[in-house]
């Protein structure tokens, strides 16, 4: 397995090893023994599932403290166009945004720790699943708009189905103004 740092700080991108043959392949998904000795402390308390036909975006998520979630994301079938924005409001890096492909060849993990707003675009019918530090709770639940100016997230598709939901979150500089704490 190797881990490797993002340009937004406590952001991991992790490349798990995979053991094939003519068979298949086998891989670890997720060894808590493992990530400790690379200094991933996370306590993960719950798993999601989702699929997303081509062209879904979803996001961008979070929760806020004291329930704000670090997750574990990952692609098992398909492929994403993976997206992090940093909205912790002390950060150096605060409103920047990384897009990452995640896939089912790829196999790599992102790590996203709290204060982060996340979301995705499937580029191709997808299973996404990840792992939560915090259970989700309605009432600490938040967003951004998919296509916040501040943000300017380029995503790949011209016309993404995106849910009502989505569609009426926020803007960064509107959540801003709530003066919300999104870590512990």
């Amino acid at each position: 397995m190797e881990i490797e740092e993002l340009a937004l700080p406590g952001l991991w991108l992790i490349k798990q090893k995979r053991i094939g043959d003519s068979r298949g392949y086998f891989e670890e998904l997720y060894k808590k023994t493992v990530y400790t000795a690379l200094g991933v402390r996370t306590d993960f308390v719950q798993d999601n599932l989702s699929f997303s036909g081509k062209g879904v975006v979803r996001g961008m998520h979070y929760q806020v403290a004291p329930h704000a979630q670090a997750k574990l994301v990952r692609v098992l079938k398909g492929r994403v166009i993976d997206v992090v924005a940093d909205i912790r409001p002390a950060s150096p890096t605060f409103g920047k945004v990384i897009q990452i492909e995640l896939s089912e060849d790829n196999g790599h993990q992102l790590l996203v720790p709290e204060g982060f707003a996340h979301g995705f675009e499937a580029i191709e019918d997808t299973l996404f699943i990840y792992k939560c530090s915090a259970e989700y709770n309605k009432q600490a639940e938040g967003g951004i708009r998919y296509n916040c100016p501040t943000l300017a997230i380029d995503w790949q598709t011209q016309h993404p189905i995106v849910s009502d939901k989505d569609s009426l979150l926020p803007t960064l500089q509107e959540v801003g103004k709530q003066g919300l704490v999104f870590w512990r």
